[in-house]
């Protein structure tokens, strides 16, 4: 299994980054995907899920409305559009997929910063 993220980088306070995730090394459609994050100098945290089908989708509250998960099956690929950053959405982001055992990413990370 490897996941691989990109698209992070640095932008300003209200703008908007769609991170991806390309997966290999299993069925991508059949297992949901997660989106996680850690920020420095905290704990990782959950972003959010999305089904294997793509129909059904959770995020953590801090996110809703402004964070849309989606996932394109043909291209195993799982992805994160963020709008309205804030300085508070500063973290590396990782994607996850449990595969039997827990799979991430190495990560990209995305800077909210003017």
């Amino acid at each position: 299994v490897q996941l691989v993220e990109s698209g992070g980088g640095l932008v300003q306070p209200g703008g908007s980054l769609r991170l991806s995730c390309a997966a290999s090394g299993f069925a991508f459609s059949r297992y949901a995907m997660m989106w996680y994050r850690q920020a420095p100098g905290k704990e990782r945290e959950w972003v959010a899920t999305i089904s294997s089908t793509g129909d059904s989708m959770h995020y953590v509250g801090s996110v809703k409305g402004r964070f849309t998960v989606s996932r394109d099956n043909a291209k195993n690929t799982v992805y994160l559009q963020m709008n309205s950053l804030n300085s508070e959405d500063t973290a590396v982001y990782y994607c996850k997929a449990v595969v039997g055992m827990h799979y991430w990413g190495k990560g990209t990370l995305v800077t909210v910063s003017s």
